[in-house]
């Protein structure tokens, strides 16, 4: 009777932290599980590992062994932990360290479209040491996460984004009509706000590229080929022949004769772009937004320097000037509430 009692004395507290570690890791897992997200955050792995560790730890100096061997099983479990980490520094700590990174920066979420060198996906995980997408074949592909922070990540709009078209025209037709037709294609296909850009006059063809806004982005491939669809049916509906991207025919032609259309287009003094809104406001809004809070920002900087001295210059004149030197800090105290407000207001969105 003695002896059993001796070992459950010896082995109870080795055994509460066996005990107390699956508790902890059970009940790490039933929170998490409870969340949105479930267990595909960074905060899940690192309190599992943690707990781990804790508990190898708490075990290793609560078994009943000499002070010699206790000290010698920590060391070693340092000597491992320093070799694993120096080992996989390259690897799993690299990726890990790039984890926490887009964590705090969060440049993309599950459900965005990216694109990262030649691959291109929705984000269907993100992990501590890598990020799950979908390509459009529907297979998973897995990107680690040192490939994300070291090379450029577009991230589509999720409030819509502009799609594209490239074709090339013979010098036969005239740019007024194929841009006609492309306008046509882009609305037929459903897009917004469409304009059509003269990308480059190629030796056999005009190079055209026909943008335009697509508002949501669940269906952008069908939007994409619905857009060449259109082109399509625009062009061969209105007998336009597309050579694009290098189709180049052998015609025997008289060499006097001219590659031009027949009624050549004349703007007769108008000026480039008059009649048609610029897309640059669409395509870079977001930097035009940013651009233009930062300088409502250096105007409220400038104003306050002015405030400033003219404070001062008031503190330091005569009473004859006072009145004049007030009613310039009163006017540049106005116009200082008012940069503040519009630069509040501009951030709010």
């Amino acid at each position: 009777m003695e002896l059993p009692l001796q070992i459950f004395t010896l082995m109870w507290p080795a055994a509460s932290i066996v005990v107390l570690g699956l508790a902890l890791a059970w009940l790490i897992n039933w929170f998490f599980q409870r969340k949105p997200d479930g267990t595909e955050g960074l905060l899940y792995p690192l309190l599992t590992w943690l707990n781990a560790f804790v508990a190898v730890v708490a075990l290793v100096i609560l078994l009943p062994i000499s002070e010699e061997t206790r000290g010698q099983i920590l060391s070693l479990l340092g000597v491992v932990l320093t070799a694993v980490i120096a080992l996989s520094s390259t690897t799993f700590v690299s990726n890990a360290m790039a984890g926490l990174m887009l964590q705090a920066t969060k440049p993309f979420r599950p459900g965005d479209y990216i694109r990262v060198n030649d691959q291109f996906g929705r984000v269907t995980r993100r992990s501590l040491v890598y990020t799950q997408i979908q390509t459009e074949w529907r297979d998973l592909t897995t990107l680690p996460n040192m490939l994300l922070v070291t090379n450029a990540v577009q991230v589509l709009h999720r409030e819509g984004t502009i799609i594209s078209a490239e074709v090339s025209i013979g010098y036969d037709v005239t740019y007024t009509r194929v841009e006609e037709l492309m306008l046509q294609a882009s609305a037929d296909a459903g897009l917004e706000e469409p304009f059509v850009l003269v990308n480059e006059l190629l030796d056999h063809a005009v190079s055209y590229r026909v943008c335009g806004f697509l508002p949501s982005i669940d269906n952008l491939l069908s939007a994409r080929s619905s857009l060449r669809k259109t082109i399509l049916e625009q062009m061969h509906g209105n007998g336009v022949e597309i050579v694009s991207p290098s189709f180049m025919n052998q015609r025997q032609l008289d060499p006097l004769k001219k590659i031009i259309p027949e009624l050549p287009v004349m703007r007769e003094g108008r000026k480039p772009g008059k009649n048609s809104s610029a897309p640059e406001a669409k395509i870079f809004d977001k930097a035009v937004e940013a651009a233009s809070i930062e300088e409502l920002k250096l105007n409220l900087e400038n104003t306050r320097e002015e405030l400033k001295l003219a404070r001062e210059a008031l503190k330091a004149s005569a009473a004859g000037d006072q009145e004049q030197l007030q009613h310039a800090v009163t006017a540049l105290e106005q116009r200082e509430q008012w940069f503040t407000r519009l630069v509040t207001e501009t951030e709010k969105g």
